[in-house]
């Protein structure tokens, strides 16, 4: 397993691991798309690999200062992505249907290959969802209801104009105002890349 284009240097790594956007971007950049590859040859469904792999880069994030070396990342990423989307089979109560040779190789093999032994913050990672939910029920009336049904429920703006009785740039307006707010609370907590992300996917 390829380690990602960084200088292989403590100046990288200090970056880093002191928050620095630049250098998270640059991690993200490099390892989003085989991240999100990575769990999908675990769970076949696209979207769900990407959440799976946007969590990830949560829980890196988070636990940024204790990752101890530049090839660590990597190994962070994989060893995070492998878990969940393990646990995200066993949830569905389908792993019985993955449990066969070719996975218990790609298990053995992962085992060797990268490191078990990071502590994930579950608890921070549970808390920042509980502040997403609770930002969003934060947020005025209306503007809430808006966004909920555009982004939870998957109407289209006229759809959502005609069911709370309202003009489609009433919609447009109140969307754009739940987003803006949800980003600047949210970019309190993480950086801008995953912020983003984090919104493209509610």
């Amino acid at each position: 397993m390829e380690a990602g284009p960084f200088h292989l240097d403590t100046y990288f790594l200090q970056h880093f691991q002191e928050g620095n956007e630049s250098s998270f971007e640059e991690v993200f950049k490099t390892y989003y798309n085989r991240i999100v590859g990575f769990c999908q040859q675990f769970i076949g469904d696209k979207d769900q690999a990407q959440g799976v792999a946007q969590e990830a880069f949560v829980k890196l994030w988070l636990n940024r200062q204790k990752v101890e070396t530049v090839n660590g990342i990597h190994s962070f990423l994989y060893t995070a992505a492998k878990t969940d989307s393990l646990n995200y089979l066993r949830h569905q109560k389908v792993i019985g249907k993955y449990r066969d040779k070719q996975l218990h190789l790609k298990e053995e093999e992962l085992n060797r290959e990268i490191l078990e032994s990071f502590d994930f913050d579950q608890l921070e990672f549970m808390e920042l969802e509980k502040m997403i939910i609770r930002s969003i029920n934060e947020l005025p009336e209306k503007c809430r209801m808006v966004f909920e049904l555009s982004r939870i429920e998957g109407k289209k703006n006229c759809e959502i104009a005609a069911q709370l009785n309202i003009t489609v740039k009433s919609v447009e307006a109140n969307m754009t105002r739940a987003l803006k707010t949800l980003r600047v609370k949210l970019a309190e907590y993480l950086p801008l890349i995953l912020v983003q992300l984090i919104m493209k996917n509610f």
